[in-house]
Formats: C-alpha cells, structure tokens, sequence
C-alpha cells in the first residue's frame, strides 16, 4: 500500500481534517491542561463532599449539644453532669476517681 492509497482512506482523511485536529487539541486542552479542566473539577468535587460530611457532623454535634442544653436546664441533671464530667462536690463531701489501668501486662 503506497502513501497515497493510505492517505485516501476515509478515517485518515477525516483524521487529518484541520477542524479536526484542532478539535481534538482544544479538547485536550480543556481536559487537562485548562484553569478550569476535568482534573480540577474532580479535586473541587472531592473537597465538596469532604466538606458536606464534616458539615452533616458537625450539624449533629449541634443536635447533641442542645439536647443537652435542655437536658441540663434540670437542676438535678446539671449537677449530676458537673459531678461526672468536672469532678465538682457538695460542702463536706469526698471524692474518689478511681482509674483502671487499661494497658495489657506482658
């Protein structure tokens, strides 16, 4: 097959046809290369639903937090809380923090 009948060929000439080719290189160029390519586009989607996940936590934080806003407007709950969570006592009154060593003995 010499190089005329090859350039003949339909694929080859439609290949070869400068719209084409220039087609095909601003594709490229949109894909890869571009401020605003496919490649960026992705990372951006990555970072979106990272953030979209800590938002869903962080919106149920705030649930928990004002349920126990409610919970502790009970005299008795807070002062159970302040016990438990910041060791606080009453007048003439021990307290006793007991820790369990949770290490394995080898």
């Amino acid at each position: 097959m010499t190089f005329k009948q090859f350039r003949n060929k339909p694929f080859i000439k439609f290949i070869t046809n400068k719209y084409v080719v220039i087609l095909a290189i601003f594709i490229v160029w949109m894909l890869f290369f571009d401020e605003n390519s496919y490649l960026t586009h992705r990372e951006f989607d990555k970072e979106i639903d990272k953030l979209n996940s800590e938002k869903e936590y962080y919106n149920t934080q705030i649930n928990h937090d004002k349920e126990l806003i409610n919970k502790l407007e009970n005299k008795e709950e807070l002062e159970k809380f302040a016990r438990e969570e910041y060791h606080m006592k009453k007048e003439n009154e021990d307290i006793y923090i007991i820790e369990y060593d949770t290490l394995e003995k080898k």
